[in-house]
């Protein structure tokens, strides 16, 4: 199996190179189609809201959290 390795490496169909087609002067490409925000996130509207809500939810929560941890904010009657 590996005894003909190098030889198959060094074979010349390898190192084929492919012909570049010739282009005809004049001619564009048609530009490419930009992708909507459905197609590139694979989500409805409602769905790209509930995402938005629930990260806004989980944003807010972790800074309340974070300022009654550091002591900036006091809830009242709450004492260690």
């Amino acid at each position: 199996m590996l005894d003909n390795l190098r030889d198959q490496a060094a074979s010349p169909q390898n190192f084929q190179e492919d012909e570049p087609k010739p282009e005809l002067p004049g001619l564009r490409k048609p530009p490419k189609r930009r992708k909507t925000l459905d197609q590139a996130i694979g989500m409805t509207a409602p769905q790209r809201f509930f995402m938005a809500f629930m990260l806004f939810i989980m944003v807010f929560l972790l800074g309340a959290a974070l300022l009654v941890v550091t002591g900036t904010v006091v809830i009242p009657g709450l004492t260690f």
